[in-house]
């Protein structure tokens, strides 16, 4: 493909099936002729981090694995990257939506899904970031275009991997939770330890959210390098409510 080298390989998922998973050759890859990453705020230097497996992101996949399925549940996946614990609860039939501020994330996903025999799943431009605002004055077919569209509606569970990876002093990503938390809902984040967690946790709590953290570590393997993180995993009891956004195919 143009502009930046791929890779192919088999993606082992603790408590899942193997995932055949196309992502970037390396964190040199960058591409941006339309300069639409610059608009979004996404530096050169941060532009491949969205096409890399992460520790954390296959640590979310594991989680989604073995979590108990529940009917009518809807899942968000908050800077899905490459999507692998979305493609993971996908292929257990659970109503999961993919999301993601970089523009070829979408496009990433579809030819994953392809590569699994896994049937279309919803994707979204999901983006809580200062350059969010720069987005709506865009017109709505023309974002749609470019971005996919925008996240949308009530979700039961919301997941990420590492997104508390800079300080956020002025809660945009908890905003976002808030703006898409169902009133009954649980929030479950992969952290490799990065110490930006405090003041989350305090806006979390402000939104009525109680927090159980469950350590994780893996030593070092000749296959793996050794982790240290955290699953968060956060909790609101209410009513609930929701509402659908769009797919990718």
């Amino acid at each position: 493909m143009p502009g930046y080298l791929l890779k192919h390989e088999i993606i082992d998922v603790i408590g899942a099936a193997a995932l055949n998973i196309r992502s970037l050759l390396d964190r040199q890859q960058f591409a941006d002729p339309q300069g639409d990453a610059q608009g979004l705020g996404i530096s050169s230097a941060a532009w491949p981090l969205f096409g890399l497996v992460w520790p954390s992101g296959l640590h979310l996949a594991a989680v989604m694995a073995t979590r108990p399925l529940r009917v009518a549940e809807r899942i968000l996946e908050i800077g899905c990257g490459l999507g692998l614990a979305s493609l993971v609860a996908h292929r257990r039939g659970v109503d999961v939506t993919a999301s993601d501020c970089h523009p070829l994330a979408g496009s990433f996903l579809r030819e994953n899904l392809r590569l699994n025999e896994l049937p279309p799943m919803p994707y979204c431009h999901g983006h809580w970031g200062a350059q969010e605002a720069s987005t709506k004055s865009l017109q709505v077919d023309t974002h749609q275009a470019v971005f996919g569209p925008k996240v949308e509606g009530l979700f039961d569970l919301i997941i990420g991997s590492d997104v508390l990876y800079e300080r956020d002093d002025a809660g945009v990503l908890s905003s976002f939770i808030g703006r898409h938390g169902a009133p009954v809902c649980e929030v479950m984040i992969i952290d490799p330890n990065r110490g930006n967690r405090s003041p989350f946790h305090r806006r979390m709590a402000a939104m009525g959210y109680t927090l159980n953290e469950t350590p994780i570590r893996r030593l070092q393997s000749a296959k793996d390098n050794p982790y240290s993180g955290r699953l968060l995993h956060y909790r609101r009891v209410a009513s609930a409510a929701g509402s659908p956004c769009g797919s990718a195919s």
